[in-house]
Order: C-alpha cells, then structure tokens, then sequence
C-alpha cells in the first residue's frame, strides 16, 4: 500500500507546564534544514492556529524534543530543544525549556535508552542547546516509570508522580557568561535592566518601570501592544549589548517583569516568552530570576532585599501561583557558585504513536 506521507514515530510528553512531542533523532533527516521543515509540518507552522499539525497554538505546546543516547561519559541521553515559532518559519534550537526538559529522564527510560531501577532512576541528561548537564531523578518502582504520585505544581490540573531536577552547571547557559553584559546593571532606553545569563538568558526588569504593577495576569498583559513595544525595542538592543547579536527573529533573551511579593512568596515574575507572558513561569527562567537575587546589584536582588547569598528555598511568584527552588549559591569576587538549583516538578506522557507529514517535505529514511 502506498500512501502520500511519512509515519514518524512520536510520543507527547507534558512536561512540567509545557506540552510537545518527543521525537527520536534517529528518526528525523539528519541536516538541519531539512529537519526544521519536518519540525514545521508536525507541529503546523506557520500558521496561528497550526490546525494542520499538532501544534497547540501557544508557545506552551509548540516545543520539541529530539533525543538521543549520549556519548559523552557525564550523560546518559541527548536533549536537544526546539521551540517552533506558531506565525512564524523558523525553528530555535538556540534555547533550552526546563519544563520539556523535565519530561526527558521518563521519555529515555521508556524508550530504553536509560535502564531502570528501583524504587528510582538517576538520569543524566546533556543539554545540547546550552552545553550543560543536569541530573534527574524519575520515580521508577519496580523498575517501571510511574506517572501517578501526589505532588501538585502549579499552572498543572491534579497531582502526579515527582521529578527532582539539579541545574547546578548551567551557568552561561547560552552567552558563556554569568553576567554577559559585564554588569549587574544597565540601563537601556532609560530602563534599568540586569542582563543574566544562568540556565537561559534573561533580561530583568521592574514592572513599576513600565507602569505595571507586576501583578496582572498574563492575558491582561498580552492585551498591551505598548508594552511589549517599548520591551522588544530594549530586548533587542540588550540582544547586542550581551554578545548575541540580533535578536529579532530569536526567542533569546527572555524578559522578566519583576516586583515584590505579596503572597508569602520571595519575589514576584512574569515572564515573557518573549511575544506572550507565560501562563505561569519557565523552570530554567526560575533558575535564572533566583540566581540573580544571590547576585548583588541586580535588579532581582534590589527588590527582595534578602541576604547577599540566600540560601534554601525560593519562592517566586507567577500568574498561575508559585514555583520553588532549592538554591545553594554564593556570589563572591565577581563569580558566582552554584552548588545546588534543584526543582520538583511532574511529568505524563499524554499520546503514543506516528505524526504524518506530507512525502514532499521527506520521503523518510
């Protein structure tokens, strides 16, 4: 029987608050471009609802991850991230998605790339996009992931099963530099900014700068046109001013819309991916916002006014409610230590099966 498209193996993964398929690269063309355009055709782009594909319409769901067993003898699989653009023709591998990251250590186990134990299952995932290794620990009794549990995390329905990720090594994550401005402050159209860089590069702002009380919900704040005007005009010149030339049609760097916390939290974010504010917040962008409270002179540090190294958990607040980390980090003679960021997040896998794409994008292997 002959058909008109390609079958490629696919699993949809829900990791932390983000959704996408999980594909082997084994089963993906190996030059880029090609690639891009089968990433393109399974997730539907460019188009805003991407109805011809699996694509979700949202930021959120239109990720991919591409995974392979590693090499190297720190790792254990190959994360490679793609956020395919929904308007727009363009695939970014330049980020990372600490959310689909989270989903990974389960993905490779079931896949077996990974051989499990029990009662849990350490899995060293390389991090192709920002050259970094994290460690997760999937809950694997008897030797079987299990995706029923009673952890809750916000922004997600009901409870599931824990995943425990460290992001100790991700400093520099896509700059090389910790700071990639050589400051801790800046100021860019009259805005003062911190430019870090620690698991994704963010640039970090007050809300109240923007007449903001950083307490909106993300759809209020999609609705204002000026706004996101007058932060792409500064995330673009910031774009240059830390080394990655021009931004425009790149979603690095993130913006982060900071203020107080009112909530029992320690600081409040929104974050901005960087066209719409996230639902609720980016677990590398969490990395990223409670690095920069142990940082001193950063915006970050300026508003929670805490110690110069706090140390323990995080509490930063999002549109959706909290999400925590365990940060271990001190900041000393210009470089900072980051011993420990570990988060608890969930994962399911949602869908197992083929996606289609039309032969005439790729006949396949």
């Amino acid at each position: 029987m002959t058909t008109s498209q390609t079958a490629i193996p696919c699993v949809i993964m829900r990791g932390g608050t983000s959704r996408g398929p999980f594909l082997l690269r084994k089963d993906l063309p190996a030059d880029t471009a090609t690639r891009d355009a089968v990433l393109l055709a399974i997730m539907g782009s460019p188009h805003g609802y991407q109805v011809d594909g699996i694509g979700g319409a949202n930021p959120l769901t239109s990720k991919v991850a591409m995974i392979s067993p590693s090499i190297r003898e720190d790792a254990d699989v190959d994360f490679l991230f793609a956020q395919v653009l929904i308007d727009e023709k363009i695939v970014d591998t330049k980020p990372n998605c600490g959310n689909i990251l989270i989903a990974v250590g389960p993905f490779a186990i079931e896949s077996g790339i990974v051989l499990a134990t029990h009662p849990e299952t350490t899995v060293r995932v390389y991090n192709v996009n920002t050259d970094a290794v994290v460690e997760q620990i999937v809950q694997t009794p008897n030797g079987v992931v299990t995706y029923q549990g009673d952890v809750a995390i916000d922004g997600v329905p009901g409870t599931a099963a824990p995943v425990k990720v460290n992001f100790k090594s991700t400093i520099g994550s896509v700059t090389g530099k910790l700071l990639p401005t050589g400051k801790p402050l800046d100021i860019i159209d009259g805005i003062e900014v911190s430019c870090v860089d620690v698991a994704m590069p963010m640039i970090l702002m007050r809300a109240s700068d923007f007449g903001k009380t950083g307490y909106e919900t993300a759809t209020e704040l999609d609705a204002d046109q000026a706004l996101f005007e007058k932060m792409e005009s500064i995330r673009r010149k910031a774009g240059l001013l830390m080394g990655l030339g021009d931004v425009s049609n790149m979603v690095v760097p993130k913006i982060g819309l900071l203020s107080p916390a009112r909530e029992g939290g320690t600081i409040t974010s929104r974050y901005f991916v960087p066209t719409t504010c996230h639902r609720a917040h980016a677990v590398t962008g969490t990395v990223c916002v409670a690095s920069a409270l142990a940082i001193p002179g950063t915006v970050a540090a300026t508003i929670a006014q805490l110690p110069p190294a706090p140390q323990g958990a995080i509490l930063i607040e999002h549109p959706s409610g909290k999400i925590a980390i365990d940060l271990d980090a001190d900041f000393v003679n210009g470089k900072q230590d980051l011993r420990r960021a570990a988060l608890i997040r969930t994962a399911r896998r949602v869908f197992e099966g083929n996606t289609l794409i039309p032969k005439s994008i790729w006949t396949g292997h």
